[in-house]
């Protein structure tokens, strides 16, 4: 099946070390599709929390369809997420574990149908982050005088 993605989270790499991703679906409705499908999602300040045995995701900004008038949806509601309750038990075990946080890394069409890939990580220090920092700069700063 073919798959397009649609936005990725700028946050997920830089903040947390994201151990395994899992694809899961998103529940939502016929305005929120047409908007993703003009490319209005945005994942930067969203996370997944396991509440009552389902898995709901806060923080993802669909901006309203343009003509969709009363059938909007609140651009940033909780939405509910597509797993299987053994997934679901899979993934409240890690998330037991302490510092272990759901992300959003990406969003996909796979056919017709949007995708989440749901990143599970544990949050990265100050240090980590400017440990990452310094990996990037050189790996670029070689890259450049290497093509030249």
């Amino acid at each position: 099946m073919e798959t397009k993605l649609i936005a990725k989270n700028p946050n997920a790499h830089h903040n947390y070390n994201i151990k395994n991703t899992i694809e899961v679906g998103i529940e939502l409705t016929g305005t929120e599709i047409k908007s993703i499908r003009n490319g209005k999602i945005n994942l930067k300040d969203s996370y997944a929390i396991i509440k009552n045995g389902e898995v709901l995701v806060y923080g993802i900004h669909i901006s309203p369809y343009e003509f969709g008038n009363i059938y909007n949806k609140d651009p940033l509601r909780t939405r509910k997420l597509l797993l299987h309750k053994h997934e679901i038990n899979k993934l409240f075990g890690q998330v037991q574990q302490q510092g272990v946080s759901l992300i959003p890394v990406s969003a996909y069409f796979k056919g017709s149908r949007v995708k989440l890939e749901l990143g599970i990580g544990t949050g990265k220090k100050l240090y980590d982050k400017r440990e990452d920092l310094k990996k990037k700069d050189a790996e670029m700063y070689i890259k450049r005088h290497l093509d030249i």
